[in-house]
């Protein structure tokens, strides 16, 4: 099916949902706030609305940094030669912020020939006494920093460019955010927003870096945090400050150290920065500064032996990405559940390829019969056990298709440490597949659930982790996208932290699975996998995903059998409302791996069509450890 016209049948459904859900009245009203924005919003549309920082500056009209009750922000910024029109934008941005809550700290090793970049520092300097200023000598990013870090006062330290932009509103809104994250109860002594990249002017922004919230997985891979970030300063203390032997990804150096002090981290979804794009800047490219992967490589290595944890860090699928090879712990057995019903061409290619690639031998595989009814079948399965050492085929008691109950019974003969749910019309690519699957889980402080990339045969994607919300319950990350790629912020070629990942090819400790009961079987069909992974999450435990365990899955694009079958249709619609039952349509409407001004109505990660919460500065600070 052609996917333009996929996307269209999706939003139209999305459509009549919304009318049954909420009326025609709302639905037209979204309809045409939808095609406003699309068409005619896109100015400034990170930017809160004029009204909203107003409000701001009206709140903070003749409060000084001492009594506007909102923490010190101390910002540190290197200066090196800075362009003067780069400087004073970044000047300007600071001075003119809607709360005062903020002290900028310059420590300037630029060269004799650029000595006008002190001289603007102190014309500024007349304008707020809040900027400090220190002529040293250039000795790399990170002892620069430091020298900054040196001249604050603050409780909290913020990390920023000479060349950037802060948003007018990011000292009042991360105040704001460490203040709500007091009166939770959580911590508060690491905080990240989102970011944006523009050319000339932030009115007119290339596009937005919408974050996840903390993704510890994912930082392995990237420094998806970047800009903005506030720190408390005495942990930066406490840590050291920031070290020259990481210059390049010294960064993504202090924020591993911060947050294995904190825990975790809080992520506020607002854009708050802006990064410049030009020439030798790292948003224009990883080119800009080749010496930034061997940093970063250290800076994760140090972090695994910080945390007792043994892998080798490689690089990644693409520049400035990273991949941990985790060691495997012990010698775990692997049990592969397979429900088969007929369909043996499908499943002997299943097989064929299981034990003729997978390097890791210690696993088992067990067909689940379900009501076969071709004779040929069952012929089949005696002749596969010939040829197929050690294959197992137990027979489902039950009639009808039940996915849920058809894997639970399977587990009853399993034996292994881990469960791996395939389905029969899959075909394996790599042949460190299940060692793949096994690294991101087999340690300690491994996830308990790992996903597959699975591939349609076309060289599409099929599933690279599931986004619950997209389409109002859940739908796969990347759907679609031609195989290559990196994805949206390297969110296709990196692993991941995920909400959920598609039973047709999960990696479950068999300990967990009974830890939380299985699969649910009133979710005969459809969302089992989704409540299993929501459940094993909300147990405390992480879901992981990886593009290194490679298979196709021969599921066909456009079945459509659902839709056109009314039973069906009703089951379905059943099993929609049931995962909403469980889990409450806001906390599927709002997956924490997924951003709240991206949108739901597609499975690209491109932006929403609605960032009415951005322009209204309404979304909140969330933590997670």
């Amino acid at each position: 099916m052609n996917l333009r016209l996929k996307r269209a049948k999706e939003l139209a459904g999305y459509a009549v949902q919304l009318t049954r859900d909420e009326g025609l009245g709302t639905m037209m009203a979204r309809g045409a706030g939808f095609v406003k924005r699309r068409f005619f919003g896109k100015k400034a549309r990170y930017l809160p609305a004029k009204k909203v920082l107003e409000a701001q500056r009206v709140e903070m009209a003749g409060k000084t940094l001492e009594d506007c009750g909102l923490p010190t922000i101390s910002v540190l910024t290197p200066l090196y030669n800075t362009p003067e029109n780069y400087l004073r934008e970044f000047l300007d941005s600071f001075v003119d912020q809607t709360a005062p809550n903020g002290e900028l700290c310059l420590a300037d090793a630029s060269d004799a020939a650029h000595s006008r970049v002190g001289e603007i520092v102190r014309e500024y300097q007349a304008k707020n006494q809040h900027i400090g200023y220190k002529k040293i000598e250039n000795k790399g990013i990170a002892a620069n920093t430091n020298a900054a870090a040196a001249l604050a006062s603050g409780e909290y330290l913020a990390l920023a460019d000479h060349d950037d932009i802060l948003a007018p509103h990011a000292l009042y809104a991360m105040g704001r955010a460490i203040l709500d994250l007091r009166a939770q109860g959580k911590p508060d002594g690491f905080v990240y927003s989102d970011e944006a990249l523009f050319n000339k002017s932030i009115q007119r922004p290339l596009v937005a870096h919408f974050k996840p919230d903390y993704a510890p997985d994912y930082l392995l891979c990237c420094n998806y945090i970047c800009h903005l970030a506030v720190f408390r300063r005495a942990l930066y203390e406490e840590v050291g400050g920031e070290r020259p032997e990481c210059d390049g990804s010294q960064d993504h150096d202090l924020f591993l150290r911060l947050i294995e002090k904190v825990g975790g981290a809080a992520h506020l979804p607002q854009v708050l920065y802006y990064w410049r794009v030009h020439a030798g800047s790292t948003s224009g490219g990883t080119d800009a500064k080749p010496y930034v992967a061997k940093a970063a490589k250290k800076a994760l290595a140090d972090h695994l032996t910080r945390t007792g944890r043994v892998g080798t860090v490689t690089d990644g699928l693409f520049p400035s990405t990273y991949r941990v090879l985790w060691k495997i712990e012990g010698d775990p057995k692997v049990s592969i559940l397979i429900p088969n019903k007929d369909h043996t061409d499908d499943l002997e290619k299943c097989l064929h390829s299981i034990w003729s690639k997978t390097e890791w031998d210690n696993y088992e595989v067990i067909v689940i019969e379900n009501n076969s009814t071709d004779p040929a079948t069952f012929a089949y399965y005696e002749e596969a056990r010939k040829r197929y050492e050690g294959l197992k085929v137990v027979t489902y008691p039950e009639k009808g298709f039940n996915f849920s109950g058809i894997n639970n019974f399977g587990r009853k003969a399993a034996s292994g440490d881990y469960l791996l749910l395939l389905n029969n019309d899959v075909e394996v690519r790599n042949g460190d597949w299940l060692t793949e699957l096994l690294r991101q889980c087999a340690h300690p402080g491994g996830a308990a659930i790992c996903g597959a990339m699975l591939y349609y045969p076309d060289e599409t994607l099929q599933h690279a982790g599931v986004v619950t919300g997209l389409g109002g319950y859940a739908g796969h990350s990347h759907k679609y996208k031609q195989a290559g790629g990196s994805g949206y912020l390297f969110r296709a070629a990196t692993v991941q932290d995920f909400s959920a990942v598609t039973g047709a090819c999960l990696l479950v400790k068999a300990s967990v699975w009974d830890e939380v009961g299985g699969l649910d079987e009133k979710f005969a069909v459809a969302f089992n996998d989704v409540d299993f992974c929501l459940r094993v999450r909300d147990a405390g435990y992480r879901v992981a995903w990886t593009p290194y365990a490679r298979l196709t899955h021969y599921e066909s694009k456009s079945r459509g059998g659902d839709e056109k079958d009314p039973a069906k249709a009703a089951r379905f619609a059943s099993e929609q409302q049931r995962l909403y039952a469980i889990h409450g349509k806001e906390k599927i409407l709002d997956d924490p791996y997924y951003n709240p001004s991206l949108t739901r109505d597609r499975e690209d990660f491109s932006e929403s069509d609605d960032l009415r919460k951005l322009k209204e500065g309404s979304l909140t600070v969330r933590w997670r450890e």
